[in-house]
């Protein structure tokens, strides 16, 4: 595998995965916060330049120093040909099979290399499944990446006659003081290394909030280092207000102004929150969201 380090190299993998979208779409996610400051320390990995057939991100190696946080040992994946990942997988040392880590893709048929590789490196593999949902922007990309990626509250926000109209909420940048509130509420967190996932996703990445009565976030919604927008939340006694509708729409049309790409995905049998989405404009896409969690022997969990 080629490590890709060069801006201009980088602009046009870029360009490239955008004719590959929906499927490319974490690689692409990625690769667009990389081009971008980085701010995730990520590198990316391709078979061969400038034709190409397979996409690995990962972080680089200084990220990696825990063995066991599978949020920062993360990889995004991304080929041509899934049905051929086995063989670079097994035959070269990207991944760190010594660790905790997961892989993450749109391509079902990456999982045949990534089972058949782990299973040479004595590795249990646990493979989960959501929606991929996307809107229509999404899939009409423009890569010319002309976006400017500052601080996205520079940003004015629209529709700010919603304040006028409602005095105790106010939609604000999601503060990383109260990356606390969304790890206790965030039910793939709750431990020490999910709260130091938050921090970097909030200080680094776009995050918007509700404000409530009491100037605390009441809704409020995040992205990843693949542009995946999660975590999103109501306290109970704020829900079907309108308040994460209102938090969705404008933190939506902030990204469509700035060109960031988007996507979330929801558990199939989570049709409250796909009904929900679909009203702010989200379809279901033609691939799928995968998830492999791979745990060496040692380090399996009870």
């Amino acid at each position: 595998m080629i490590l890709l380090n060069n801006s201009h190299k980088l602009l046009a993998l870029y360009k490239s995965l955008a004719r590959s979208i929906p499927e490319s779409l974490k690689v692409y996610g990625s690769v667009y916060h990389i081009n971008h400051g980085n701010p995730f320390n990520m590198e990316v990995l391709v078979d061969s330049w400038p034709e190409y057939q397979m996409v690995i991100i990962r972080p680089q190696k200084q990220e990696m120093t825990d063995d066991i946080d599978l949020y920062t040992n993360v990889y995004h994946m991304f080929s041509k040909e899934p049905q051929k990942s086995q063989e670079v997988l097994k035959t070269c040392e990207i991944i760190n099979w010594k660790q905790r880590l997961q892989i993450q893709g749109l391509q079902e048929s990456l999982g045949e290399g990534i089972r058949a590789a782990a299973l040479s490196k004595s590795v249990k593999v646990e493979h989960s499944t959501a929606v991929l949902l996307v809107t229509e922007d999404i899939l009409k990309l423009n890569a010319s990446n002309k976006s400017k990626f500052g601080s996205w509250a520079e940003t004015g926000h629209p529709d700010d006659d919603f304040e006028s109209e409602t005095p105790n909420f106010k939609y604000a940048q999601l503060a990383v003081s109260y990356s606390g509130l969304v790890n206790d509420n965030w039910k793939r967190g709750q431990n020490e290394r999910s709260l130091r996932f938050i921090k970097r996703c909030i200080e680094d990445l776009p995050a918007a909030c509700m404000l409530g009565p009491e100037g605390v976030p009441v809704s409020w919604v995040t992205m990843d280092p693949s542009c995946e927008v999660g975590m999103a939340y109501s306290m109970e006694k704020y829900r079907r207000t309108g308040n994460m509708a209102r938090v969705m729409a404008r933190y939506m049309k902030y990204l469509r102004q700035k060109n960031i790409p988007f996507y979330l995905s929801v558990r199939e049998e989570n049709e409250y929150s796909r009904r929900y989405v679909g009203q702010l404009g989200f379809f279901e896409a033609s691939c799928e969201w995968h998830q492999w969690i791979c745990y060496p022997q040692n380090l399996v969990p009870f």
